[in-house]
């Protein structure tokens, strides 16, 4: 998600852009009164969204009004959140494939835990997240039933930050999980691998996509193990991976036409990126900041040579990042978004993402359209947003039934209050 600069910066990079946007989007406002939105899903053939709040309530949103009473409230199962500016919380939002039938959902978050096994955890790591399974209960369907919680999986974490922890069922019926690296910064650390970092250690689960089979649990644990995923079989390569090299995937998703998994993955000080990611296929951080060889001794310095680095593979877009590399800066923390499918036709195909914000201290967030050539190689803009002077941090993206995207921002830097908005992004004309 976002990155503290105070712990090290973390960033990442793109393309040269025209001087003047080609793209220009209103931001119509959808609903308003919701506490830092960070994800939100529709219900398969109705006019009803969830929207997760990071402090901790899933929220509906039925024929566009929020209705006042949570689906679910776990303010209790999180551990406490920082007020300023915080990376834990209720993280993601998944529906069953089988929803309409079964009423099962899936979330994401963050918990505090008791280390007594191990004294290491117990002193220095900050907490563990979960993905937890629940049911809709069968006397309300805008009410969570919480006594069906199953635990699905379960991460302990070094640091409070880095924690991926997007969520989403691809057309295989699978769960996905995007895992960042652990936290602090260049995958260094407590908790981190001291010779190649997490993002490039097979043995655990730190900066991967994970990809699990809910329905069929084996071998002991609360899901199967599908084929295709990284391990085939190798005891030395965790079982859950599907990919791997990430920093911290910040807000994933298929593309509703072709299924293509695209994440933004927050990179260190210089460079933001974006990947189509696919199985067995290794993104390359810390080895990499998006196309750019890295030292996380030196992080701001890029070696000329790195190794082989034929085993990568690049993000289809960076763009550079304001913290160290100002010039043409597009922002400090990249948020993935969603492919339009809607009705406006110029879009269609067309990749809508962003950036929390082009600086820290004040709100400046940032959209971004992409578009994919002839020759497989993509290309962004900055969208125009019409009618702002400033737009509020942007936190994540969503899309209806429809194909059509939104855009959930704050106006704060810490899950505070409930003053924020989501946004449907809509041709400025």
């Amino acid at each position: 998600m976002l990155k503290r600069l105070i712990l090290g910066s973390f960033a990442v990079a793109a393309l040269a852009l025209p001087a003047q946007a080609q793209v220009k989007v209103k931001l119509e406002p959808f609903v308003t009164g919701v506490n830092t939105p960070l994800a939100m899903v529709q219900v398969p053939g109705e006019n009803r969204m969830f929207v997760i709040e990071q402090f901790g309530r899933v929220r509906v949103i039925e024929n566009g009004e929020l209705l006042p009473e949570p689906l679910i409230d776990i303010r209790n199962k999180l551990p406490k959140l920082y007020s300023d500016f915080d990376e834990r919380g209720l993280l993601g939002i998944a529906l069953h494939p089988d929803f309409a039938n079964n009423g099962k959902f899936y979330l994401a978050h963050s918990t505090p835990v008791d280390f007594q096994l191990d004294l290491a955890k117990e002193f220095w790591w900050d907490h563990t997240n979960v993905v937890e399974e629940y049911q809709i209960s069968s006397d309300d369907p805008n009410v969570a039933d919480g006594s069906t919680v199953r635990k699905i999986s379960s991460i302990d974490w070094p640091q409070f930050n880095h924690n991926g922890h997007w969520i989403g069922f691809g057309t295989d019926g699978m769960l996905y999980v995007s895992t960042g690296d652990g936290g602090y910064a260049n995958d260094w650390g407590i908790g981190h691998n001291v010779t190649e970092g997490n993002g490039q250690d097979n043995s655990q689960l730190h900066g991967k996509i994970l990809r699990v089979d809910v329905d069929n649990p084996s071998e002991g644990r609360p899901y199967g193990i599908p084929d295709g995923n990284l391990a085939a079989g190798n005891p030395d390569i965790a079982p859950e991976i599907w990919a791997t090299g990430f920093r911290n995937p910040w807000r994933c998703s298929f593309d509703m036409a072709d299924g293509r998994l695209f994440c933004g993955d927050v990179q260190q000080n210089s460079f933001e990126e974006v990947n189509i990611v696919e199985a067995g296929k290794n993104y390359g951080w810390r080895k990499m900041e998006a196309n750019h060889c890295f030292d996380y001794v030196n992080p701001n310095d890029h070696p000329a040579e790195c190794g082989d680095t034929s085993g990568f593979t690049p993000p289809i877009l960076e763009y550079n990042n304001c913290t160290a590399k100002p010039d043409g800066c597009k922002g400090i923390s990249v948020t993935g978004g969603f492919v339009y499918r809607g009705a406006h036709d110029p879009w269609k195909g067309k990749y809508i993402f962003g950036d929390w914000s082009k600086n820290f201290g004040a709100m400046d967030g940032q959209i971004f359209v992409a578009s994919e050539g002839s020759d497989g190689k993509w290309t962004m803009e900055v969208a125009e947003v019409v009618g702002m002077d400033t737009v509020p941090y942007v936190l994540a993206f969503a899309q209806d039934a429809d194909g059509e995207v939104y855009a959930l921002t704050s106006i704060t830097t810490g899950p505070v209050g409930s003053l924020d908005t989501i946004y449907k992004i809509v041709p400025a004309n």
